[in-house]
């Protein structure tokens, strides 16, 4: 919020405040739309606490899923408010440098290749993929990956393992506190299968080492409680588009989807889409109908989804931010709001009204066009006017956060 204090500007964030500079960095509530989509589960909150499995909110997106700045924030306040059920689905071991997870901490030995949903990683004809958008591939016995609680109150009671399965398929160990057990993923024809172990009482991690020298194709993992609150997965490849998550499988994403069983899936590209000068409107409304159909099909019942427009952004790039379009907005110092991340955002906008999804304005929460400048200049938002800090990842997770408990208390009896 904004406080004006003897004629000086201070913007209160994580109950600090910072001088402001020039520009003013301000937090816009009451930017969900048609938050009735989303009242099956909204009216679960309040009892998340209580129930088991604890209440699931699966993420799929780009570098800002990716990233986890906006996801952790609002993470850590509903698992504030509603209880913490683990930090979920997340892609084994470490996938590429710099990537980061809050809560838990992945390490794993040097004998594991990867494919990728996009990116120099990807492979077309390389291991078939699933909901996490990376593939983790050994060929040896005896390599391994290992999932640790960053604290005590990080640690989980259930732990969760999905890979290939198929004829040549290999086998691990997997070790949860005190079990071991051995896991095959030999099977007659090629598909999924996902290990669920639980444990008596939460435990500070679990190992995964093969057991000899047959490929182990690991798509994703998840560490949770079984006493209920809020699971939120954060499933982001950087620099992807809506349209490449059609490159993972049926096979393997539904049978991951279904483990998962979301309460709210959450749908969060558009920043590349809009930062595309060759950008075709039609290629990506096909993508957000295809991908809301499939995902609910994969999962056989109509789950609630919430779409994120972009975030406010600005390249000083005039073959990205085509000046001549008129939805491209100066705003100062060379930076420019590509014309076409207003395109996106209005398409997502009309799709959630014609689908039935919600729809949260994520640059309107920002204050809007070209207010990237003033988050960035009070540290909020990296000096790409794309990315976020850890700051103001939390300040946004926070407003999102808030303005779906206003939908909840809205709601009618």
């Amino acid at each position: 919020m904004m406080l004006r204090l003897l004629g000086v500007c201070l913007l209160v964030l994580a109950g600090l405040p910072i001088p402001c500079a020039r520009a003013q960095a301000v937090v816009v509530p009451a930017q969900l739309y048609n938050g009735e989509a989303l009242a099956a589960f909204l009216r679960k909150l309040p009892t998340a606490y209580a129930v088991s499995p604890p209440v699931s909110i699966i993420q799929i997106g780009d570098s800002h899923t990716a990233g986890d700045m906006v996801t952790n924030g609002w993470r850590r306040r509903w698992q504030a408010e509603y209880g913490s059920g683990g930090r979920g689905l997340m892609a084994v071991g470490r996938p590429y440098q710099g990537y980061l997870t809050w809560g838990v901490t992945a390490r794993e030995s040097a004998d594991w290749a990867v494919n990728a949903l996009f990116g120099r990683q990807h492979a077309s004809d390389g291991a078939p993929l699933g909901l996490a958008g990376f593939t983790r591939t050994a060929r040896r016995a005896g390599a391994w990956v290992q999932l640790a609680a960053d604290s005590p109150a990080d640690q989980f009671d259930r732990f969760g393992l999905c890979g290939l399965t198929g004829p040549d398929q290999g086998a691990v160990r997997v070790v949860f506190g005190a079990q071991a057990r051995d896991y095959s993923f030999a099977a007659a024809a090629p598909g999924a299968a996902c290990l669920d172990l639980a444990a008596a009482r939460p435990e500070a991690g679990a190992s995964v080492t093969t057991l000899d020298d047959r490929p182990v194709n690991l798509t994703s993992w998840a560490a949770t409680r079984q006493s209920g609150g809020i699971v939120l997965a954060n499933l982001g490849v950087v620099g992807s588009r809506l349209a490449h998550f059609s490159r993972n499988t049926d096979a393997i994403t539904g049978v991951e989807l279904r483990a998962s069983h979301p309460d709210l899936v959450v749908i969060a590209f558009g920043t590349n889409e809009g930062f595309d000068p060759a950008l075709h409107l039609d290629e990506a409304e096909a993508a957000i109908r295809g991908q809301v159909a499939r995902i609910r099909t994969l999962l056989g019942y109509a789950v609630p989804i919430l779409l994120l427009g972009p975030p406010d952004a600005a390249s000083n790039r005039a073959e990205i931010a085509l000046p001549g379009l008129p939805e491209t907005v100066q705003c100062g110092n060379g930076w420019m709001m590509p014309g076409h991340l207003a395109r996106i955002r209005a398409l997502q906008l009309r799709l959630a009204n014609e689908l039935g999804l919600a729809f949260w304005d994520w640059q309107q929460a920002m204050g809007g066009a070209c207010a990237s400048s003033a988050w960035v200049e009070q540290g909020l938002q990296r000096g790409d006017h794309v990315h976020f800090t850890p700051l103001g990842g939390q300040v946004l997770g926070e407003a999102l956060a808030d303005d779906l408990d206003q939908a909840r208390r809205g709601l009618p009896r």
